[in-house]
């Protein structure tokens, strides 16, 4: 009796493989050759998955995405117990930094694709990811979700502090695989800005 094949265990390999050939060539450089022969399987097979090689990189993409989820998760579940927004917040925003090889190929990945969607005509018709302000909504609700407890500073607004937050965190990236400054230094400004917004006003929280 042949063997069935698991079609998104396959496409997840292939996906793999273009992860590591790119984090070490670059994302630019990376063909569907290149892919096929670092997950030992003929082209065909690529191209029987993905068809194009923007269609391939798109995937990639998605796949890295889910696995910065997993990270999250990882770190969160290390925090024990219910970690709260500001805990959550941190994880999400300190996960992102290229701290290690994983994360490095993350940052990495991510950035550059985002620089070949604005250059290449066939991978801007694609989408970039399938919801852009996934990140975005998550952290400005664990905002609102502290300022409803009483926990952050009810002055701020939620989705500006989030946006910044986030922008900073991709900066403080790119820093660190330039080697302008360490992740110690980019967790600490991070944590600062963190601090500022959990931080309640003189006057305490709302009476109830």
């Amino acid at each position: 009796m042949p063997k069935r094949v698991d079609h998104e265990e396959r496409r997840g390999q292939i996906a793999e493989a273009l992860i590591r050939v790119a984090g070490r060539r670059g994302l630019h450089a990376v063909g569907m050759r290149d892919v096929a022969a670092e997950a030992g399987v003929s082209l065909r097979l690529v191209q029987y998955y993905f068809g194009t090689k923007e269609k391939l990189l798109l995937y990639g993409l998605q796949h890295l995405t889910d696995r910065f989820t997993e990270r999250v998760g990882t770190r969160l579940r290390a925090a024990g117990g219910d970690p709260g927004p500001r805990a959550t917040a941190e994880a999400l925003l300190l996960t992102s930094l290229p701290t290690d090889e994983e994360s490095r190929t993350f940052h990495l990945l991510y950035t550059s694709y985002a620089v070949l969607s604005v250059t290449d005509e066939a991978l801007a018709a694609q989408p970039f990811i399938a919801n852009p302000d996934a990140a975005e909504d998550a952290l400005a609700g664990l905002l609102r979700q502290a300022q409803e407890a009483g926990l952050a500073d009810p002055g701020v607004d939620a989705r500006t502090e989030a946006i910044g937050l986030l922008a900073m965190a991709a900066a403080m990236g790119t820093s660190i695989l330039v080697g302008q400054r360490g992740p110690e230094s980019a967790t600490e400004v991070l944590r600062h800005h963190l601090d500022r917004i959990f931080t309640l006003p003189d006057d305490g929280p709302p009476a109830p």
